[in-house]
């Protein structure tokens, strides 16, 4: 599984949209500089999110982005596969000429099967909400801390 650059894009500027937008929908170029992330490629990120009815859009001269349900409600794997598409790791095929049968299956069994229903269960079971919670919390901590 490779995380792609659109995937922690996404999920950083929602984890952002999920803080700041608890009143009030929030712009598009706020979320960008306040991530580091061109605003360009953030439309097309949201463009993407909002097919997949993770935010929804406010338009006008004062819209904006707010989540279209709330961030206990919105999975990490749902996130990942609106922005990539399928997180598995490819299944394993029989090279062309293979000799040795089986090996291919046993990769499959062994390595490929077990990450992707790891993958797959890791995904699904952490939500906006928690990755907001981790955040808000480091984000205190942070905050705390004073350097000489």
């Amino acid at each position: 599984m490779i995380l792609s650059k659109k995937s922690r894009y996404g999920l950083r500027a929602l984890v952002d949209l999920s803080v700041h937008s608890k009143t009030e929908h929030m712009a598009l170029n706020s979320i960008a500089e306040r991530n580091g992330i061109s605003a360009q490629y953030l439309e097309q990120v949201f463009a993407a999110l909002r097919r997949a009815g993770i935010v929804k859009s406010i338009k006008g001269p004062q819209g904006g982005y707010l989540l279209s349900r709330p961030a206990k409600d919105i999975t990490v794997s749902e996130i990942v596969l609106a922005l990539d598409g399928s997180y598995f790791v490819e299944d394993e095929e029989s090279p062309a000429g293979c000799s040795v049968y089986g090996i291919t299956e046993t990769l499959q069994k062994m390595i490929i099967g077990p990450v992707n229903r790891n993958l797959d269960e890791v995904l699904k079971n952490i939500t906006l909400e928690d990755l907001e919670r981790d955040f808000t919390e480091n984000g205190a901590q942070a905050q705390d801390m004073y350097y000489i």
